[in-house]
């Protein structure tokens, strides 16, 4: 049985970047509710509902086809919510350092370089979804996602991630989702982002 993870600072935390009742909803509605639909989607499968989170949005198309989207929507919500909320901090470290700071320029020749090819990638998401900075084949890359599908279950390593589904943002930025972009570096953490790389 899957448990909705803690959240690691109070509603308000995130504020004035990301307001306290957006973290309220998008956090005890949005990211509850995925966590409560994939149980109900894996009712009587407990070898999956005892396995990891990750495992099973990486594995989902093992498991019977007429549950497969429930598991791919769901777990993959409760899996990028996860990343999503360890990823941002109120008292965030700024920049990358170390091996991640160095592919990230050698990648994209600068952290400007690379956060402005993020932010496209966010802002090109048409409708809802995720941009992510994922690892594949050893080299870093910028992927965009539609709903909660995750980059995992293709084989690619997620490393962080943004949701720009409106309810990530709509309370504060309304239609304005370059704003709510720009504000999110605010509060990522990457020291907690060089612990996933």
């Amino acid at each position: 049985m899957f448990k909705l993870m803690e959240l690691p600072y109070d509603y308000n935390a995130l504020e004035p970047h990301i307001d306290a009742k957006t973290v309220e909803i998008h956090y005890s509605k949005h990211h509850q509710a995925y966590v409560d639909n994939l149980n109900k989607a894996l009712e009587g499968k407990d070898d999956w509902l005892n396995k990891d989170l990750e495992e099973v949005v990486k594995n989902y198309r093992e498991l019977p086809e007429n549950i497969q989207k429930a598991v791919r929507n769901n777990g993959g919500g409760a899996y990028n919510h996860n990343i999503y909320w360890n990823t941002m901090s109120p008292n965030p470290k700024n920049a990358p350092e170390g091996k991640l700071k160095e592919d990230i320029e050698a990648k994209f020749g600068s952290l400007d370089n690379f956060k402005e090819e993020f932010k496209k990638a966010a802002l090109g998401q048409f409708g809802s979804g995720w941009a992510w900075l994922v690892e594949k084949d050893g080299k870093l890359e910028i992927v965009g996602y539609p709903n909660q599908d995750n980059p995992i279950s293709d084989g690619l390593r997620p490393i962080m991630g943004i949701d720009v589904w409106e309810h990530a943002y709509y309370l504060k930025y309304q239609n304005k989702r370059a704003d709510y972009i720009d504000a999110w570096w605010n509060v990522l953490d990457w020291a907690a982002v060089e612990e996933r790389y």
